[in-house]
């Protein structure tokens, strides 16, 4: 199991383990966030968590949030994320880095040939990528999943 030191917090990233089903009975009328809708009382229908959430096994791992630098998007200190390292990182994808001996999960955002390195917490200020930077993108963060 690899573990990422991220600022003063270890998060144990691990690979997905995808070789069973995890099917789960699903509403597929979507679910009101307004005004109540009847509600269904039964349904045969199912979703495969593991099918939805991953689409590439061999890169694809999960990680457990430590910290609140992305809480202005909905990304929370022991929310579990989904991190596929297949994925092309682009402006605006939201990614766990490594810069400089440490890791951290921030928004990417390229302007002008410069990378900027931006937390979704107004706390925390933008990191600019130099060419000094040991810099690579780890991984491309797919889903968070959080429980209420």
């Amino acid at each position: 199991m690899p573990l990422l030191q991220i600022k003063d917090s270890t998060i144990e990233v691990t690979p997905v383990s995808a070789d069973s089903e995890l099917k789960l009975p699903f509403v597929d009328v979507g679910i009101s966030a307004g005004f109540p809708s009847p509600a269904l009382d039964f349904t045969e229908l199912s979703i495969d968590l593991n099918k939805y959430l991953i689409k590439n096994k061999p890169s694809t791992f999960c990680g457990f949030v430590k910290g609140h630098s992305m809480k202005n998007i909905g990304i929370f200190d022991g929310d579990i994320l989904v991190i596929d390292k297949s994925l092309e990182p682009v402006n605006n994808k939201i990614a766990i880095c490594f810069i400089d001996g440490e890791f951290t999960l921030k928004r990417i955002k390229i302007e002008k040939k410069q990378c900027w390195l931006i937390a979704e917490n107004e706390d925390y200020k933008p990191i600019k990528v130099t060419e000094e930077n040991d810099f690579i993108i780890w991984g491309i963060i797919t889903f968070s999943i959080k429980s209420f």
